[in-house]
């Protein structure tokens, strides 16, 4: 799996707001997770979300979305041409709880970098995760948190999007196992 991380922080970069107008607080209610319409459009997603929001994860998360990527990169995602016909990606808007919290950026990185080289070891090709480190806001914190974007592709539109499942059961396995 490919797997990469990044800085996004001061100026005009985008800020995760963690309690937006449309949250839905699945970690505190996690049968609200069906409330999330983008659990309709990506098999396994709903499953995902309460994973990373369970009580053991040392994450919770504010907002998704699954999309169509523009254009993809096949060698960014190990795959070849034909591999690379149909894409599908999300985002996943991720902040750590309070026991966990991001406080300095040292700190986020040393996790990204821990994070990336478990998921590079996973061998799954056809897809690759962004951990993109951002500024978070929430009622009760006021520190870094990630947007993580997950892309698979495939020969077709179900092996894309099965990839993209599969890619995002392993992410959060590992993020779950991490703490």
């Amino acid at each position: 799996m490919e797997a990469d991380w990044e800085f996004e922080i001061g100026g005009d970069m985008p800020v995760i707001e963690g309690y937006w107008p449309g949250f839905v607080n699945v970690r505190d209610e996690p049968w609200r997770v069906d409330e999330i319409a983008e659990t309709r459009l990506l098999p396994g997603l709903a499953e995902v979300l309460l994973q990373l929001n369970n009580v053991g994860s040392p994450v919770w998360t504010s907002k998704t979305d699954v999309f169509v990527p523009g254009q993809v990169d096949g060698d960014e995602l190990s795959a070849s041409g034909d591999e690379a016909k149909f894409a599908i990606a999300c985002y996943i808007d991720v902040l750590m709880r309070s026991d966990q919290v991001w406080n300095s950026p040292f700190k986020a990185e040393q996790d990204c970098r821990k994070l990336c080289a478990r998921m590079r070891e996973v061998p799954l090709r056809c897809c690759r995760v962004d951990l993109v480190i951002r500024r978070a806001r929430a009622a009760d914190l006021n520190d870094l948190g990630a947007t993580v974007y997950l892309t698979a592709c495939g020969p077709t539109k179900a092996e894309a999007k099965a990839g993209l499942a599969e890619c995002l059961r392993v992410f959060a396995r590992l993020i779950v196992a991490a703490r």
